[in-house]
């Protein structure tokens, strides 16, 4: 029993709740620092809009479900999960924080910088919103700028930029009754974008520069660093729905085959495909079957595609680093599984592009699905997760067994306080039920 304790203390469950699907992926780190992906489940989401749970009922029943499927894959029964927040309803700003130090014989700590970041968590906020996340950019220590570790130098007065994302407290509340319905527990909740980035980016392009692009079902959402730092994150609100949506009315069909002409046929590039192609779908019944032409299901895509990228190019000119993405762009999320996308994002933007999948941080033998740009959010909270866990910054969730092990070791202890030995005699005598209790 012991060693299924030690087993299971290291195990991170993380949950993602989107607009087209809800993912359970529960792991741990090997030996060799590598995730080891021990169970996954994925279904539809029917109760998410645009990244906003808008069904409580049906999203319970699909987290359930998701994570029915992981728990019978790994064997073992879970009561906590990280899960994942996007939306809309995301913002992003920026403020600096100031602390004044009383001593400057001391060095700077982890202390002075976890106070100026519990600052920031006190700023006056429009009604309804919340802090999701405070990451710091540069510190100035007595005017001396850009440090990006202050920890262990002399000086009295510590500055900071920060970047502080916020989101509506109705969306993370929902969130939140949704997983609790379900019997489970939330350890910590994190913005997608970032998790997704955790999954799918390397360290060399954080440092050079570069644009995550995870374009979802109902939200696209961008997140910009340099310098190894979180530097800009904003959320568009279109994602893979748009597309469809456009192919049902631009081709005039149902919303289940419009879904599937977009995942089989779908190009985002229509220069790529054949002029003398053409898709033939059964039509309702009584009515003859309709044709429609490859080339011009491409240029539907293609032009919200485009809009889609001009929205990110906006963004990436609003953050001020446009000429200092060395690293280009990296598109991940089920969007990014159109064909041809990566080059219709490099002729439209003009900055190199590359498809970003989760495989780098998986253990050797992870399941093929696995590698699809759909799951970067789910690699990526559980990566979050396992650093928490290892930061000490949560508890692992076999701990919650503790105080009732403890509670049953208090009831079957002698007054006297007596030995392991006594205790295990006593609680066999409990078990058959042979003798009172107080005899012993």
């Amino acid at each position: 029993m012991k060693e299924t304790n030690v087993n299971n203390s290291d195990i991170v469950v993380a949950l993602d709740i989107g607009t087209t699907k809800i993912c359970a992926i529960a792991g741990r780190r090997d030996l060799h620092g590598k995730l080891e992906v021990l169970g996954f489940g994925k279904v539809a989401s029917e109760g998410v809009l645009r990244g906003v749970v808008s069904n409580i009922e049906k999203t319970v029943n699909a987290i359930s479900d998701a994570v029915a499927m992981a728990q019978r894959q790994a064997g073992r029964s879970f009561k906590v999960v990280h899960v994942g927040i996007a939306g809309q309803h995301i913002k992003s700003l920026q403020h600096r924080g100031i602390l004044t130090r009383d001593n400057d014989h001391t060095e700077i700590s982890k202390r002075d910088i976890d106070r100026l970041i519990s600052d920031m968590y006190k700023l006056v906020l429009p009604p309804g919103d919340k802090i999701l996340h405070v990451i710091p950019q540069e510190y100035t220590v007595d005017n001396e700028q850009g440090i990006t570790d202050p920890i262990g130098m002399s000086g009295i007065r510590l500055e900071a930029n920060f970047h502080i994302i916020t989101g509506q407290i109705s969306a993370s509340n929902n969130i939140y009754r949704c997983v609790e319905r379900t019997g489970l527990k939330v350890a910590n909740m994190t913005l997608e974008p970032i998790a997704s980035a955790a999954a799918v980016l390397s360290e060399e392009e954080k440092e050079a520069g570069v644009a995550l692009v995870d374009i979802g079902g109902g939200t696209t959402d961008i997140t910009i660093f340099q310098e190894g730092i979180i530097r800009h994150t904003a959320v568009i609100p279109f994602g893979g729905h748009v597309i469809t949506k456009d192919i049902k009315e631009g081709c005039t069909v149902m919303k289940p085959q419009a879904e599937k002409l977009k995942i089989k046929f779908g190009s985002a590039l229509a220069e790529e495909v054949y002029d003398n192609r053409i898709i033939s779908i059964p039509g309702l019944r009584g009515h003859d079957h309709k044709e429609i032409s490859e080339k011009n299901l491409a240029r539907i895509i293609q032009a919200r595609v485009e809009e889609i990228m001009d929205y990110v190019i906006w963004e990436v000119r609003r953050s001020g680093f446009e000429r200092r993405l060395i690293g280009g762009i990296v598109l991940t999320g089920g969007g990014a599984l159109l064909n041809h996308i990566d080059k219709l994002a490099e002729y439209h933007t003009g900055m190199s592009t590359r498809i970003g999948t989760p495989v780098e941080h998986l253990a050797h033998g992870y399941h093929e699905q696995l590698s699809s740009p759909i799951y970067s959010t789910g690699v990526g909270l559980l990566m979050k997760g396992l650093e928490d866990l290892e930061a000490g910054l949560i508890q692992p969730y076999v701990e919650d067994e503790a105080p009732k092990a403890q509670e049953e070791e208090e009831e079957t202890s002698t007054p006297a306080g007596g030995s392991w030995y006594d205790q295990l005699f006593r609680r066999t005598k409990e078990w058959f039920e042979a003798e009172p209790d107080n005899e012993f």
